[in-house]
């Protein structure tokens, strides 16, 4: 079963996975990854489960990687390789995973947690839900397959507003306009309606659907090209700088001067790269 972090029920065939940390907004620690891969990894060959929906402990549904938790100091090169690694591990997973699996965002998504989204066979939104991906801001480059995907699901503008400068975070209804989300209900009729679709897909034949017309092989080729492209901006200055502003105006100190540490003595490892 699940962990606390992950809580699960199953019926007619649907297993949800309630991601359960609101305190932290749902955010994917190291502890909730875990518990998410873990989980999914077994669903993969449950014969109970056909199907699947992750949502989220209200009110947030994630916020996204605490990238805090998951950095840590070693050798440069050791480090690139590890975010290469943890990177294109993490959306791998859910464009391998087997069986359909619907995104119930019962409120707002921000970065990761918006891109995995749309590795899913269909996001159900709420009229609570919003979706950031603040890249541009923070000094990274898109992950997550949205450097391609994105416009295959909206088009080149909305993608740009959302991955670009503007930082455009839509709300449910402008997402669903937009076509960025797949279906939008009142926040009381989001599990039903999430459910209802994942029945339907196991009705049509239980298998894998990946939005945009785009394939396995295609999404695959892109997270593994994106990856190399988010290493390589994650140890850049920018990102650096950005990443130290934010927890210092949160007030995490400890995590702020790793950063602050990584960025002032980055001519110096840098070279080793």
């Amino acid at each position: 079963m699940a962990s606390e972090l992950l809580l699960e029920s199953t019926r007619e065939g649907v297993t949800t996975l309630t991601m359960n940390n609101p305190r932290r907004l749902n955010g994917w620690t190291v502890e909730m990854m875990t518990a998410l891969y873990e989980a999914l990894a077994r669903l993969a060959d449950a014969d109970e489960t056909e199907a699947v929906i992750l949502t989220g402990a209200d009110p947030y549904y994630c916020a996204g990687v605490n990238l805090s938790g998951v950095m840590r100091p070693e050798h440069p090169k050791k480090l690139r390789a590890f975010i290469i690694e943890r990177n294109r591990g993490l959306f791998d997973t859910f464009i391998n995973f087997p069986k359909p699996i619907i995104v119930a965002a019962n409120g707002p998504a921000i970065g990761a947690a918006v891109t995995s989204a749309t590795l899913c066979d269909a996001i159900v939104a709420s009229d609570k839900a919003t979706f950031s991906t603040p890249f541009a801001r923070l000094g990274i480059t898109p992950e997550g397959c949205s450097s391609v995907l994105f416009a295959k699901i909206m088009d080149a503008r909305n993608a740009e507003r959302m991955l670009g400068a503007q930082g455009w975070k839509p709300t449910a209804a402008e997402a669903f306009a937009a076509g960025f989300v797949t279906e939008l209900v009142d926040h009381d009729k989001l599990q039903d309606a999430a459910h209802a679709r994942a029945r339907a897909a196991i009705e049509a034949g239980g298998g894998r659907s990946y939005r945009g017309d785009m394939t396995r092989e295609e999404l695959l080729a892109i997270n593994a090209r994106e990856s190399e492209a988010l290493a390589d901006a994650f140890l850049g200055k920018p990102f650096l700088r950005a990443q130290f502003d934010f927890l210092w105006g949160k007030k995490k100190r400890g995590p702020a001067m790793m950063f602050l540490g990584l960025l002032v003595t980055r001519p110096l490892w840098s070279r080793m790269l």
